[in-house]
């Protein structure tokens, strides 16, 4: 059973669609900082939040924290490390109630919720696919706490996902434009060169990642061996 290939495919777009969900959770609470520290801002657009500023505030700190603990829940699935499956739960857990709250919150204070909707519909979709993944005849192919020798499946899986992040936090900007747009300014793109560094740098990890799968230890040791020859000469 663990050797279907449909288990094989069905783990990879688990760690994907969790790394996506993590790195998007995680920049929505860093994203809503701007809001958080200065509600009265920014037009007068969130100024019906203003006297729930430190709800705000908590909105961050846990939003963030849920994004951490899903990143860490990534790294667990790529390891197939124990209790791996109950990290990915609690975080997308977290993550769902705390991005309900602050959807309700602000459909009730400021009569809109977007981008928080996008956020907590992608920790549903994610959940729920993790906890279809417990049906017992799919578990059983692609139990993700059971350990392997074949280290190459563990680095494709990283691989894929590092690219995916990079894909996203190179767009995310862009994508959020639609409801970070305020008289003509994006603010979503304010981050712009640092997400451009971390987004460049996470497919180039990724990519690097893949190319050594094709490129063994001892080659690098043996090119570098004749290198050091010839430059001696």
């Amino acid at each position: 059973m663990r050797n279907k290939w449909w288990a094989k495919l069905l783990r990879i777009v688990g760690i994907v669609l969790m790394s996506l969900t993590a790195a998007f959770t995680l920049m929505g609470g860093a994203g809503t900082t701007c809001v958080a520290l200065n509600p009265t801002g920014y037009e007068g657009k969130f100024a019906g939040i203003a006297s729930f500023q430190w709800l705000w505030i908590l909105f961050v700190l846990i939003g963030i924290a849920a994004g951490i603990l899903g990143v860490r829940a990534v790294v667990m699935l790529v390891k197939r490390s124990k209790h791996a499956y109950r990290a990915v739960i609690f975080a997308l857990l977290l993550g769902t109630i705390i991005n309900a709250v602050h959807m309700f919150a602000s459909r009730a204070l400021r009569g809109g919720s977007m981008p928080v909707d996008g956020v907590l519909y992608t920790n549903v979709l994610t959940l729920l696919v993790f906890l279809l993944f417990r049906i017992p005849g799919i578990w059983q192919g692609i139990n993700f706490e059971r350990t392997t020798d074949n280290q190459q499946v563990n680095r494709n899986t990283a691989a894929i996902a590092l690219i995916a992040v990079g894909l996203l936090t190179l767009t995310i900007q862009f994508m959020m434009a639609p409801t970070h747009t305020i008289s003509g300014f994006n603010y979503a793109d304010v981050w712009h060169l640092a997400l451009s560094i971390l987004g460049g740098g996470l497919i180039l990890s990724g990519v690097l990642t893949i190319l050594s799968l094709y490129s063994p230890t001892t080659n690098f040791k043996a090119l570098w061996a004749v290198k050091s020859l010839r430059a001696r000469n």
